[in-house]
């Protein structure tokens, strides 16, 4: 993978010969490495005499152990001086410009890097803010998720939007013969979700979804049991390393044969089923999600009833953001900016796809009392307007099942339920800290699970005995052989 340097100094490049970047900068600096001793004190005395020498001031990290020192020019002094100076200097054995890497896998997506405008917004913060903090960067430094198939049970996915074109590997109606099909969607809850786990990454539009360049099984449901229990069977049997859940029920409700079955099935295929967590602070999460983690369980990393991940919502400043809450909770992601209805400021949600305008959410619905106002959802990337924000538990869910299906391919010889327990374990929370019935183990952090993964040795070493030869002397000779092939491809 090439390393883009960006050497960006006006100076250097013209103290060196070379054409200068557009919009290089004049503040120039060197990497200079010292001859002789690097100990504290030598190296401390050597880039004092180095200063006073060359007109020179300290310009960036020190580092004895290999007796690096950064320097720039002295204020009036000029690059060409400098660097006349420091390449004639017996005491200096390299000298170089500063360098600056980018990313490896950096997405070009516009919400990574446009800022988000919306009062009571941080300054600096981005469209897409839970990108670094839930360690996508890092993921994506160890699998683009090429390999990845999530199973996304929702209300459909608009397959024309920019960053679903070419994602969606198969589209199943479960909804009945309604006149649409799975890849239109009249809702925007799908699209939306399909995105923030699938979302087109590194394709210079909208937003990248968490599993990159993971690909969609799309089952469009009516929310029935019935329709979404077939709509799980039917994702595994089509090879999606994880499900995605963005729906339940209320709690209190006994276990649903048909949901008890489907997840089942699932779990037995080693497919990851990750389900939203209730979208108010309830200890009880409703079906599936209660489910997946039943009650008590969720401070227990090794309970053979766990069949999956309930995921509750997570805030701008990490709190709960008034999602579940209690021992049914396995870990939160991002879902909102603040906690609902907080009147804190900030966008609306997650930024994700929506369908093209107008989406029923989006006007006056005159069939409830008094009438509900239009969501004012709906924003634009760049200058496209098929985005929108939505918030809850509905948004953190898409995000941990992408991770899941890029980490099962980065190390498929992962059971579901290891992986399952990988993302707890490599949650982020305090030093020390363990599960909390506020986040369960943690916040998603994809990097952490993706380099789990890919240390873990699943292959049992193997070895070769042959048989022996006996020879008249009653004498006979073994031979053994043994290897230990690496854990994941």
């Amino acid at each position: 993978m090439s390393r883009a340097l960006s050497i960006g100094l006006l100076g250097v490049v013209a103290a060196l010969g070379l054409a200068a970047p557009a919009g290089a900068a004049a503040d120039a600096r060197f990497e200079v490495l010292l001859r002789g001793g690097h100990g504290a004190a030598a190296h401390a005395s050597a880039a004092r005499g180095l200063l006073a020498r060359a007109g020179a001031r300290r310009a960036g990290p020190s580092v004895p152990e290999i007796g690096l020192e950064t320097v720039a020019p002295a204020p009036g002094a000029s690059v060409r001086e400098l660097l006349d100076a420091l390449r004639s200097d017996p005491h200096v054995r390299a000298v170089v410009p500063v360098q600056r890497l980018s990313l490896r896998a950096a997405p070009n997506d516009p919400a990574l890097s446009q800022p988000e405008a919306t009062p009571g917004t941080p300054a600096g913060t981005v469209l897409q803010w839970p990108y670094a903090r839930e360690g996508l960067d890092r993921l994506w430094d160890i699998s683009h998720g090429d390999a990845a198939l999530v199973g996304v049970i929702d209300t459909g996915a608009s397959g024309d939007h920019p960053d679903l074109a070419g994602k969606i590997q198969a589209g199943v109606d479960q909804n009945g013969d309604d006149g649409f099909s799975p890849t239109t969607d009249i809702n925007g809850h799908g699209t939306h979700v399909a995105s923030l786990a699938c979302g087109a990454a590194g394709n210079g539009a909208g937003i990248a979804g968490a599993g990159g360049n993971c690909r969609l099984v799309v089952e469009r449901t009516d929310l029935t049991t019935a329709s979404v229990a077939a709509s799980i069977i039917d994702a595994t049997n089509r090879g999606v390393q994880a499900i995605n859940l963005s729906l339940g029920s209320d709690g209190g409700r006994p276990p649903d044969p048909a949901f008890v079955s489907a997840i089942d099935y699932a779990y037995q295929h080693e497919v990851v089923v990750v389900a939203a967590a209730s979208d108010f602070a309830d200890t009880d999460q409703g079906q599936p999600a209660s489910l997946l983690q039943p009650t008590g369980t969720g401070p227990d990393l090794g309970s053979s009833q766990i069949k999956g991940l309930s995921v509750t919502s997570a805030t701008f400043g990490e709190a709960s953001s008034g999602g579940g809450i209690g021992s049914q909770i396995s870990l939160a992601a991002f879902g909102s900016f603040n906690a609902f209805d907080s009147g804190g400021g900030g966008p609306r949600g997650l930024i994700g796809a929506f369908p093209p305008p107008t989406l029923a959410r989006e006007q006056t619905d005159f069939s409830t009392f008094p009438p509900r106002a239009p969501c004012a959802c709906r924003t634009s990337v760049g200058a496209d307007n098929r985005f929108g924000y939505l918030q809850g538990t509905s948004m953190s869910t898409p995000q941990v099942a992408g991770v899941a299906a890029v980490v099962r391919t980065i190390n498929p010889l992962l059971s579901a339920a290891e992986v399952i327990r990988l993302l707890k374990q490599t949650a982020r929370r305090p030093a020390g800290a363990g599960w909390t019935a506020a986040l369960g183990w943690g916040i998603l952090d994809g990097g952490a699970a993706a380099d789990a993964a890919r240390r873990t040795d699943r292959l049992a070493p193997t070895s070769r005995l042959r048989a022996p030869r006996v020879t008249k002397a009653k004498r006979f000779t073994l031979r053994w052989s043994g290897g230990d092939a690496p854990g994941a491809p």
